[in-house]
């Protein structure tokens, strides 16, 4: 198993789209959450994560300029009888209603594909984190760029390791189509016990034209309790 600089991996692609990275931090005391959006359109770029009682949404960072908001409005993270839900997209809720009508990630994502921006055809990122730290990962995804086939692919994690993480994002790299991500998650050191830490480093690497924001949540496993940092490129203006 090959471990991935994290700070390297991020530096080297400027437009990995939307990310998850799922963890544990190096002390073993906390699961680390990470979510990311980025942006190339002016509609993609006017957003800003805001909190909400469990987790953040998105919104408009000027609603005069909001064109469609069909997939970039919506809620990347919600949790569920300790359990927390991150998405790239509304998927959250159909993850977070399967949980309460007793089903399983799994058999809720069956129910959705990739996202209907052709020529894209964004792949519909998932994460699921439970109380004692293990976590699922998923990737929706057209087969090679063909609409008509939707490939479903699931990660669990049982028994993370202290200071390692996975990291699952919509896109390998630029370009016009956008590659799809490919492969499994990308393991890499998790390199902070605290959340401000881990936040300071990502938001310095991923591309400054195109971040447009991130979240991030350590959860003590002993106490459940949630330290949430949130960065908006737009607060920076």
């Amino acid at each position: 198993m090959k471990t991935f600089d994290l700070a390297g991996l991020l530096r080297s692609n400027s437009y990995p789209g939307r990310g998850i990275l799922l963890g544990k931090s190096p002390n073993g005391k906390c699961a680390v959450i990470a979510y990311f959006i980025m942006g190339r359109s002016e509609n993609s770029r006017n957003r800003v994560f805001v909190a909400t009682k469990d987790g953040i949404r998105t919104q408009a960072f000027d609603p005069s300029k909001m064109m469609d908001p069909s997939l970039i409005i919506y809620a990347p993270v919600r949790g569920y009888e300790g359990q927390t839900i991150v998405t790239n997209g509304d998927q959250t809720d159909t993850i977070y209603n399967g949980l309460k009508e007793g089903h399983c990630m799994h058999r809720a994502l069956l129910t959705r594909t990739f996202e209907p921006d052709a020529p894209n055809y964004t792949p519909r990122i998932s994460g699921l984190v439970q109380p004692d730290g293990s976590y699922t990962l998923s990737i929706l995804k057209s087969m090679g760029g063909d609409p008509a086939c939707c490939l479903r692919q699931f990660f669990q994690y049982d028994t993370p390791a202290a200071g390692l993480g996975h990291l699952i994002h919509t896109y390998s790299g630029d370009g016009n189509p956008l590659p799809s991500f490919e492969g499994e998650p990308e393991t890499v050191a998790i390199p902070a016990d605290t959340p401000a830490e881990l936040g300071k480093l990502l938001w310095e690497k991923l591309n400054t034209e195109n971040k447009v924001s991130l979240f991030v949540r350590y959860l003590d496993l002993t106490d459940g309790k949630a330290e949430s940092l949130i960065y908006n490129k737009h607060a920076e203006a």
